[in-house]
């Protein structure tokens, strides 16, 4: 091999051992741009990236200086639209991304409708979805939100619908959904009431202290007297021969009372 062929090899292969490194971001635009704190390069001699494309395309933002601006709309990107961040960089040096949470999903549904049938199918319409979150259905009872289901949402700004089967109590039911964004921030829906025509079941013990028996099935839970779930299920009979003597606190319907193990 010649003299020149082979430095010019070695050259290639110098330059591209210097421009190997890339930090991939990616997610879905929010209408909020990237920041990403640059520096220079490890030898001191001009800035560390030397290159960003968005989805494919070369971005015309200024990469020479200690700090930039990714900026989303000279792409003509809209809400909600996947997008994927190459920033390619010096590898003797590191640039990095101030704000990498802006493409991460975040609960921006807004309902368009909520509503619950005689049935007991809640069914919700929503909009303005940027990314995908899974809806989590909630049921108030026993003086608290339980959850109850969820439903993965499709993460569209158009018009989106759900159901689902819910099992309702005695007397008034209360739901609503809700999603957890990125840093658990969360948004709920209004509240649905349903008011259910079922006849309130009652419950025994049976005489061998083993089983508590319900006159109709039932969701239940039952407590120590810590506060500590010790039995959940739905059904109409409750195990509790395992139980250690003493007092406990039984859930059911949309009752909450107390027992005693004897």
């Amino acid at each position: 091999m010649k003299l020149f062929p082979l430095l010019t090899f070695l050259f290639l292969l110098f330059l591209s051992n210097t421009f190997a490194a890339i930090i991939v971001v990616e997610g879905k635009y929010q209408n909020e741009n990237l920041y990403i704190q640059n520096g220079y390069a490890g030898n001191g001699v001009g800035f560390c990236t030397y290159e960003v494309t968005v989805n494919g395309k070369t971005s015309t933002d200024e990469l020479n200086s200690s700090a930039f601006e990714i900026d989303f709309s000279a792409f003509s990107i809209k809400p909600g639209t996947p997008v994927i961040v190459e920033i390619r960089h010096k590898d003797d040096c590191s640039p990095k991304v101030l704000n990498p949470e802006v493409l991460k999903p975040k609960a921006t549904f807004e309902v368009i409708n909520i509503d619950i049938d005689k049935n007991g199918i809640l069914s919700w319409s929503t909009k303005k979805e940027i990314g995908s979150l899974p809806y989590i259905i909630e049921q108030y009872r026993w003086n608290k939100w339980i959850v109850i289901g969820e439903i993965n949402g499709k993460g569209s700004m158009d018009k989106n619908s759900y159901s689902f089967q819910t099992t309702s109590h005695s007397g008034e039911n209360k739901f609503r959904v809700k999603q957890i964004g990125y840093g658990g921030v969360l948004k709920s829906s209004t509240n649905v009431v349903f008011i259910s025509a079922k006849i309130q079941p009652t419950y025994t013990i049976a005489k061998n202290r083993k089983y508590i028996d319900f006159s109709s099935e039932t969701n239940y839970e039952v407590f120590d007297i810590y506060g500590n779930v010790i039995k959940r299920g739905f059904g109409n009979k409750i195990d509790i021969d395992n139980l250690e003597r003493g007092n406990y606190y039984l859930c059911y319907d949309n009752i909450m009372t107390d027992f005693k193990k004897k």
